[in-house]
């Protein structure tokens, strides 16, 4: 019975501080394949965890994962991303390229119950660093038109004195 206690308190504290979860069938898959899932999992900062359906739904009680509980139904193993929000989507994909036993039942972001089917609109989501780049390109936009905007007078007096002085070279 405490051991139970244990996996549920565990799989609790890992759901709190995740930022989603994919919850996938994994019937079929060899030892081999588990092994190679975990160290890929390691390497993307996602914690994987096998549980009993029972232990998981009360687990998640009260998580924003708390949604999931109607889809566990049959072996269900939990990827969830502790570091980036698409982590764990994206490792389900990329493994299940390689592998076709392991099926995804659902996924969870916010809170939000998401189907199977969204398993790659949520891997596609940029990583942190891509989203930053992506911020400081968008708000250095407008000052890089600005300094272009400004330059542009001056440019344009030193072409039209470059082609004065070509021209005034070719007369003579």
């Amino acid at each position: 019975m405490s051991k139970k206690k244990t996996i549920v308190s565990e799989v609790a504290s890992v759901a709190k501080e995740a930022l989603s979860v994919v919850v996938a069938d994994y019937r079929g898959l060899t030892v081999s394949d588990m092994t190679a899932l975990r160290a890929q999992a390691r390497k993307a900062d996602v914690h994987l965890r096998i549980v009993r359906n029972t232990l998981a739904k009360r687990a998640l009680m009260g998580t924003s994962f708390e949604c999931l509980g109607e889809a566990l139904v049959g072996p269900s193993i939990f990827a969830f991303a502790k570091t980036e929000l698409a982590a764990s989507a994206r490792l389900i994909k990329d493994f299940s390229k390689t592998n076709d036993k392991l099926k995804v039942k659902a996924l969870s972001l916010g809170g939000q119950l998401l189907a199977s089917s969204q398993l790659d609109a949520v891997a596609k989501l940029p990583t942190r660093d891509e989203a930053i780049a992506r911020l400081l390109s968008v708000m250095q936009a407008p000052i890089a038109k600005l300094a272009r905007t400004l330059a542009e007078p001056q440019a344009k007096l030193v072409r039209l004195l470059a082609a004065i002085r070509d021209q005034k070279t070719m007369n003579s």
